[in-house]
């Protein structure tokens, strides 16, 4: 992670989550920060798709009509 930019968002944890991280000595900063990390990551994951979809599509389409480009180099 940056050490350059770091803000300091106003997050409210439950009473309990915390008391239950403390008692097993989680970093609650880097926990959270983990977690933020996967949720963006499978956020642009998710608008990639979306972005690219009729290009996928467009592939299968070409495939379906044409089969595998390679195919009659295929060994198996």
């Amino acid at each position: 992670m940056s050490q350059t930019a770091r803000t300091r968002p106003d997050v409210a944890l439950d009473d309990k989550l915390v008391a239950d991280a403390l008692e097993l000595n989680i970093d609650i900063a880097s926990a959270a920060a983990d977690g933020v990390a996967k949720a963006v990551k499978a956020e642009r994951e998710r608008l990639w798709l979306i972005e690219n979809a009729e290009a996928f599509a467009a592939s299968n389409r070409y495939i379906a009509e044409h089969g595998l480009p390679l195919a009659r180099y295929r060994q198996f």
